[in-house]
């Protein structure tokens, strides 16, 4: 299903790259899929074969009008709930993402600390990890004191640690070797 999801996701962000529109796009359907999730009443309402396509597109264009969402949104909407596929609508929004940050050059990062983060250590941060992946980084913060210093970074599946916590672990390790 991964694929058939990246295939709905590329065919939008081409139409919104199209009409320039990608970054509000995105917003529209990460607050569409939102909505979504939290409503087992329109995720069962929009996976009934029972219901007719023409009620189905009535609810949507509602929901998207309500959203203030664009016609490009509501245009995929259709064809996903057309073709009884409303049940990928997350994994889409997350290639839709994915395919908008690799045409971007963009990449997301998590960042957590021990604690916050200043703007400065923020944007050296970032400029590091930019010239590291050789593009624009997007990242999120979070806490957890028990790194007791330092940060640890995850940037796709790739994790750059560089908390004290883990060099005591590593100390450790090496003094029980010897």
């Amino acid at each position: 299903m991964k694929v058939l999801a990246k295939v709905y996701a590329e065919a939008l962000a081409g139409a919104a790259f199209e009409k320039g529109i990608a970054e509000s796009v995105r917003k529209e359907l990460a607050s569409f899929v939102a909505a979504f999730g939290e409503s087992p009443e329109l995720r069962n309402f929009l996976a009934n074969p029972a219901v007719a396509a023409e009620k189905k597109r009535g609810v949507i264009a509602a929901l998207v009008k309500r959203l203030g969402a664009s016609v490009t949104l509501r245009n995929l909407l259709f064809v996903v709930a057309d073709n009884r596929r409303s049940n990928l609508l997350p994994e889409i929004q997350q290639a839709f993402e994915e395919e908008i940050y690799e045409r971007l050059g963009m990449t997301q990062a998590r960042v957590t600390s021990a604690r916050e983060l200043t703007a400065k250590e923020k944007k050296e941060l970032a400029g590091a990890l930019e010239q590291l992946t050789g593009k624009k980084i997007e990242a999120e913060y979070g806490l957890d004191p028990e790194l007791i210093g330092g940060t640890v970074v995850q940037i796709g599946s790739t994790i750059y640690n560089g908390s004290v916590r883990e060099q005591l672990n590593r100390l450790r390790a090496r003094l029980a070797a010897e």
